[in-house]
């Protein structure tokens, strides 16, 4: 016999690759709401199908406006109404934020159900430190973006996961060789599927493994916290050249001065003899 489910807002983790992951939670629960709201309307009814299940798909994206909002809400106050993402758990870098604060604020139940999650799945592949870290969304597209936060948070004492797409990869490995040389970075990749991959190195030695194994869809970035490893002689050499791959002497310098705590004019002598 199936539970009814009283009206509001259900906030449903769907699979990120493999469709065994839908708990039995999820299932039941769409299977009591009136309708779904989804990021696009064919990704999410193809998991339906998958189900065996036939319900109302309310499209709710990044481009959703305040009147596609109202219309959502007046739904809930009377009915089941559940929030999914393409792939993943809904809010986390999808969707959604707006949606569940007002709803709150009106007084409509808001429910969550646990499940899969990329950053989490990633997380505890990657064999970083784990006791903290520090998820941050995407990367910026833009260069200088891309720098500033990853300085921002390169000083942040935990593993730092970000979310990036296959034909950025290279460019922001390369940022994080510059900005946070010596860094361990570890790349997470076809997550739950047949293919998985999360293979871990230094930001040079994973830009010429996916320069010959050019990867596709959306990745899982992961940076290990500062001062993991103490630094000699020859970890600075080495942080200096994987620094000057990508940056000019006196950049390269700056960018280890700062990793390491080691005098800038210093570093930047040897980076010259290095060059």
């Amino acid at each position: 016999m199936e539970n009814t489910l009283l009206p509001g807002l259900y906030i449903v983790a769907t699979p990120i690759g493999n469709l065994g992951d839908i708990t039995l939670r999820a299932i039941e629960t769409l299977r009591g709401v009136s309708a779904v709201a989804c990021e696009d309307t064919r990704v999410t009814g193809k998991l339906l199908h998958h189900l065996g299940l036939k319900k109302k798909l309310v499209r709710y994206d990044d481009h959703a406006g305040e009147g596609d909002r109202e219309r959502l809400l007046a739904l809930m106050e009377a009915e089941p109404v559940a929030l999914v993402s393409d792939a993943g758990t809904p809010l986390i870098s999808d969707p959604g934020y707006r949606l569940v604060r007002t709803a709150r604020e009106r007084g409509i139940a808001v429910t969550s159900l646990p499940g899969p999650n990329a950053a989490v799945v990633a997380m505890t592949l990657s064999g970083l430190p784990n006791d903290r870290f520090l998820f941050a969304g995407f990367l910026p597209n833009k260069a200088k973006a891309r720098e500033d936060m990853l300085a921002e948070l390169g000083k942040v004492p935990a593993t730092l996961i970000f979310y990036d797409t296959a034909p950025r990869l290279d460019a922001s490995l390369a940022a994080i060789a510059s900005v946070l040389p010596g860094r361990e970075v570890a790349v997470g990749r076809e997550l739950t599927k047949k293919f998985e991959e999360c293979r871990s190195g230094s930001p040079q030695e994973l830009s010429e493994y996916y320069a010959a194994h050019p990867p596709k869809g959306e990745i899982v970035l992961l940076i290990a916290p500062p001062g993991e490893e103490p630094l000699g002689e020859v970890d600075v050499d080495a942080l200096l050249r994987e620094a000057l791959a990508t940056a000019k002497a006196s950049q390269a310098a700056a960018a280890v001065a700062k990793a390491t705590g080691l005098d800038r004019k210093t570093l930047y002598a040897r980076a010259l003899e290095l060059k």
